[in-house]
């Protein structure tokens, strides 16, 4: 795993940490890098009593980078889920999210569980036949 990957490990780990989940008790921190920037964006998970309106952390993050950077194309996606055992990868609203901001469906999605172990998926892996828009 290349330095920029684990850097972005170590920060998803941390948004993990902050997230807000009191009723599933499922913390995921995420970590979003732009292909035309050297900043990592993260967002944690956010719940809410009325489940619709919850947040993802794969969104928030899209969201803070969105809100600082503007809409670019993604590099690569870090997701660290709460201590699971098993793999975890993004829902599907996440995954439908984060391909709207890939230039292609090769964009590598690192998806972590407890220890550290992760595995590498593309964004065309997790969302085969994609709806997609051109925007980049």
């Amino acid at each position: 795993m290349d330095k920029v990957v684990q850097d972005a490990f170590e920060l998803a780990c941390a948004a993990r940490d902050r997230a807000y989940a009191p009723y599933s008790g499922f913390n995921v921190g995420a970590v979003i890098k732009f292909k035309n920037s050297d900043n990592l964006y993260c967002g944690s998970n956010v719940e809410n009593a009325v489940n619709g309106v919850s947040v993802c952390a794969e969104r928030s993050a899209i969201s803070h980078g969105i809100s600082l950077k503007g809409a670019n194309p993604l590099e690569f996606v870090v997701v660290v889920t709460h201590e699971a055992d098993q793999f975890v990868s993004p829902c599907g609203a996440c995954r439908q999210v984060l391909f709207e901001f890939c230039e292609d469906a090769d964009v590598p999605v690192y998806i972590f569980r407890k220890g550290g172990e992760h595995i590498k998926k593309t964004i065309g892996e997790l969302l085969p036949m994609a709806y997609k828009v051109k925007i980049f």
